[in-house]
């Protein structure tokens, strides 16, 4: 019988923005004694959800363990003090600050390792929910391409002469793109969170998405939808004031920051920072693309050449203040979220972000051209090479859009380098290893694997797998290329067949432990295991 010591959970890493670095006990450990309590250490804060973290005993049974609670970034879940001796195992499935679900297992061991115990079925996220959660992130990021720049280019550059007809019906259009968005938005949010079906979802489930920050978000979102709805009329007919503007503005602000705060950005290492540059980043390029829209179906085509004259430079610098805003934004968050060079490229997060960054480049030497032409005042009178530089710009933006929705549910950088990190740590030094004499096999676990005290857990069985009775144990550990002579490890049997014991080791190298297990008063075999210490 092997030891299996770490399980994998059944969620794609990409749907997951917290990970476990840490558990308490460590996951595989062998205990001595029963824990008072398990603590789970994410990589931030997470919300809980009811009935979702369970501990299955060695005989199959579901302990009753208390009511789980939060301290920072650890999970704390009280547990009955049962003297069951083999291997528990623990399932969680949490949410993480941005609204994705965290799930996973892990084991540890009382007295002895046994057999894992069968998990609670857990289900992941279902692809269908997965891809309804990208189209709807999309029909968002539309909704706001429609309100943002059509209300802008209204405000700002529409001659009077012209019908605002075509452009009132585009920002009404994104007006019903961000409600919808926001309502199915929370819908999506009960089986993305407990690993439902598409439309396996009641109204108590949804309640309690409303009760959450996700969900205040977009109480909030609604709210500012509906104020706008209301308030643009003034702006739609051509007669809005200054205080209008500065109204409509501010409600606008507030309304784009309900993305960042029901995102990444929330759960950044600098929040506040996160939160202001996203929104920032999403005015930009609502203004942006839909300003292009707005170019492209309705100005350069009912306006004529001496209102492009007026109109086509001051867009021009209209947009390269935002093309300004949206690097700069875009930079300051992906130093957030990045972290390091290294996650830039070895990350799907940092891929995306690199073929983003691509996308972009396009459109801004397109829009270098459109400015050359504008520049040179060649624009109003050859508006239809205009037309098909501005068309260009707003197809690879379409593009980018694409790529940012699906960027909004992939697993930040940062978040997967520090599980790969605490992946890496928690191997680095620990030994797990089974050696065979001619009488027993003998799993032997030797932690941290560093430097200083270690605790080393021995289990013997037969040649085929049943445990098997020791009369006496003894141990050494000795490192012969440092002339370090062996050094006696006091052990304590356990069960009949597993003991643990203490050691102190002076120094890094190869250390050679030296096992002896007498079984019967004749019947006695050892069994040497190489052993790195760092």
């Amino acid at each position: 019988m092997g030891l299996t010591l770490v399980l994998a959970g059944p969620a794609a890493p990409a749907a997951a923005h917290a990970t476990l670095i840490g558990s308490d006990p460590a996951n595989g450990a062998i205990l001595n004694e029963p824990p008072r309590q398990l603590v789970l250490t994410f990589t931030e804060p997470v919300r809980l959800l009811p009935d979702r973290i369970t501990v299955i005993a060695p005989t199959g049974e579901q302990l009753d363990i208390g009511e789980p609670t939060t301290d920072g970034t650890d999970v704390i879940i009280p547990v009955p003090e049962v003297f069951d001796i083999g291997t528990y195992l623990l399932s969680y499935r949490v949410i993480s600050q941005d609204s994705h679900p965290v799930t996973g297992a892990l084991t540890y061991s009382v007295g002895a390792p046994s057999d894992v115990p069968e998990p609670v079925a857990e289900q992941a996220v279902r692809s269908e929910v997965l891809t309804a959660l990208s189209i709807n992130r999309y029909i968002g990021y539309a909704g706001l391409v429609l309100v943002v720049g059509p209300a802008v280019m209204l405000a700002m550059l529409w001659p009077q002469r012209l019908s605002r007809r075509g452009a009132t019906r585009l920002v009404y259009t994104g007006i019903g793109l961000i409600a919808a968005n926001t309502l199915i938005g929370v819908w999506l949010q009960v089986p993305h969170s407990n690993g439902g079906a598409l439309f396996d979802v009641t109204a108590g489930e949804v309640r309690d998405v409303l009760s959450t920050s996700y969900g205040t978000a977009h109480i909030v979102r609604l709210g500012v939808l509906v104020a706008v709805a209301i308030l643009l009329r003034p702006l739609l007919t051509g007669r809005a004031s200054r205080s209008d503007l500065i109204l409509l503005g501010g409600l606008g602000l507030i309304g784009l920051g309900t993305w960042p705060v029901a995102g990444h950005p929330i759960a950044s290492p600098v929040p506040l920072v996160s939160v202001v540059v996203d929104t920032a980043h999403l005015a930009a390029a609502s203004f942006w693309i839909g300003g292009l829209v707005v170019l492209v179906g309705l100005l350069l085509r009912l306006a004529n050449q001496r209102e492009l004259e007026v109109i086509l430079p001051e867009w021009s610098r209209w947009a390269a203040f935002a093309v300004t805003v949206l690097l700069l934004a875009g930079l300051v968050q992906g130093v957030v979220e990045i972290a390091s060079l290294d996650g830039l490229f070895t990350t799907e997060y940092g891929q995306l972000l690199l073929w983003k960054v691509g996308l972009v480049a396009v459109v801004v030497a397109v829009a270098a051209y459109s400015r050359r032409l504008v520049r040179t005042r060649l624009a109003a009178s050859r508006p239809s090479a205009l037309r098909l530089a501005v068309a260009a710009e707003a197809v690879v933006l379409a593009g980018v859009l694409v790529v940012s929705s699906v960027l909004v549910l992939t697993t930040p950088a940062r978040t997967e380098l520090a599980a790969e990190n605490a992946a890496q740590a928690a191997q680095t030094g620990d030994l797990s290893t089974t050696v065979e004499s001619d009488l027993y096999s003998l799993d032997v676990i030797v932690e941290p694997g560093q430097q200083g005290s270690n605790a080393v857990h021995l289990t013997a069985y037969t040649l085929d797998g049943v445990p098997q009775p020791v009369v006496e144990w003894q141990a050494t550990a000795s490192l012969p290329s440092a002339g370090v002579e062996p050094i006696e490890i006091p052990l304590l049997p356990l069960t009949d067949n597993h003991a643990t014991g203490e050691v102190a080791l002076p120094a890094a190298g190869d250390w050679v432990f030296r096992f002896t297990l007498r079984l019967s008063e004749i019947d006695q075999a050892s069994v040497e295991v190489p052993v790195p210490i760092s």
